[in-house]
């Protein structure tokens, strides 16, 4: 749908190479075009934006992801090829401050339409422990020195309610874009947020009688998830799933889980395992997959955003001791 046409400049090549985007070429699609199609074309950042903009663009969007399956999105790098897809495309869908990258590319780029997720909600600073049972904690915290990682936590896609707030502004960013599609966009939102509606209240209602509130995972992506259902959080490292915790934090998990009757050490398919089983091991504690659905792969547990997030509600059922 582009109506530019226009071949990528020399110029914005040697600025994609100055930036040190064409590092990890390997990473960007070798699939379908990302622009200059007869459809809205839009690049998205990650799984959960690319997710969105297909159910609300429907057939008449051309969706490309610059992550691809399988990979860590805090980690992407853009190719130049990904930077030129960029150029050619009507819309970029993205949320800022999970991927400085794609922020600085998108930033960079020729784009008309630059949809940034996170100005369509609210952020919040979360930190390694989120939830009432932090709170309880915090002055006990603070009088030991502990540690908490934190900052403006991006995972709003966990959180249905927040992720149906999402799809609505980017339902109106299309409307305005492409406003020939204009009611079938509306149309495709109103269903979409609907469903996010039903997600909602099965997360309300299987988790609202339960042994334990406490939930402890690798990295801190369900802060949001747990604010919104009576949960807490203590996650192993911070918001960057890649940071190692302190021996003084693990030693501290190990007791909250045996004072909070904690059965589970949940981990995700997309980073190492190995620092949650060998605190559930040190503990005497269950494993299980939390998925925070940045990707679908063939070890997903379904096929989609909605399947993943009931397979999250069923582990956080069983290891909460749903009634």
């Amino acid at each position: 749908m582009n109506v530019r046409r226009q071949h990528i400049s020399g110029i914005a090549i040697a600025a994609a190479t100055a930036l040190g985007l064409g590092s990890l070429s390997a990473c960007s699609s070798d699939s379908a075009a990302a622009g200059n199609t007869e459809k809205f074309d839009v690049v998205a950042s990650f799984y959960p934006m690319a997710f969105l903009a297909e159910r609300i663009g429907g057939d008449h969007v051309n969706v490309t992801s610059l992550t691809q399956p399988g990979q860590e999105p805090h980690d992407l790098e853009i190719s130049a090829k990904q930077t030129a897809q960029l150029q050619e495309s009507d819309a970029a869908l993205y949320l800022k401050g999970l991927q400085p990258s794609v922020d600085e590319a998108i930033s960079q780029s020729g784009v008309k339409t630059k949809i940034d997720a996170a100005t369509l909600t609210t952020l919040e600073e979360h930190g390694t422990e989120v939830g009432g049972h932090a709170e309880e904690h915090e002055d006990e915290e603070d009088e030991h020195g502990h540690e908490e990682e934190g900052g403006k936590d991006p995972h709003i896609w966990l959180d249905p309610v927040k992720y149906a707030e999402v799809a609505e502004g980017v339902g109106k960013a299309f409307e305005k874009a492409d406003p020939d599609h204009a009611a079938d966009y509306k149309k495709n939102t109103a269903a979409l947020v609907k469903e996010l509606g039903e997600l909602n209240t099965r997360f309300e209602d299987g988790l609202k009688d339960t042994d334990s509130k406490v939930f402890i995972t690798t990295h801190a992506a369900f802060g949001y998830l747990a604010e919104r259902y009576g949960l807490t959080e203590e996650a192993i490292s911070g918001l960057d799933p890649e940071s190692e915790p302190s021996a003084a934090r693990v030693k501290d998990l190990e007791k909250m889980a045996k004072a909070d009757g904690v059965t589970t050490v949940f981990y995700e398919t997309l980073v190492s395992d190995k620092t949650a089983k060998t605190l559930a091991s040190d503990a005497d504690l269950k494993t299980d997959v939390l998925d925070p659905i940045e990707g679908i792969t063939d070890k997903s547990r379904g096929d989609d955003y909605f399947q993943v997030m009931d397979a999250n509600l069923k582990a956080l059922q069983q290891a909460l001791g749903a009634k």
